[in-house]
């Protein structure tokens, strides 16, 4: 069994999209905390609101993606809001295309 690394896990979090910004939860910078431990992964995310209709199901994919990961037992996916998202948060080369 290979070592899980926090480069797999940010790899598979790109194919996790807010459907609404169309861009995914890593370029949006709402990917805060990854955690390794012993064949456990444990992500804290953001939403760009609260009230994201889409929370659930992002929740949902990003947990179904970390377990994809060869090695990965159980994926754990926190949600928090503190600290708030902001669009400054966004990879420079996206927030330029997308006018921010």
């Amino acid at each position: 069994m290979s070592e899980i690394t926090r480069e797999q896990v940010m790899e598979k979090l790109k194919q996790v999209y807010d459907m609404e910004i169309g861009l995914d939860i890593v370029t949006l910078g709402l990917v805060y905390d990854v955690k390794i431990n012993d064949g456990t992964v444990e992500v804290t995310i953001t939403l760009t609101t609260p009230m994201c209709p889409l929370g659930g199901f992002i929740i949902e994919d990003a947990r179904r993606r970390i377990e994809e990961i060869e090695g990965v037992k159980e994926a754990k996916v926190h949600l928090t809001f503190d600290p708030p998202w902001s669009p400054e948060m966004i990879d420079p080369e996206a927030r330029q295309m997308l006018g921010i």
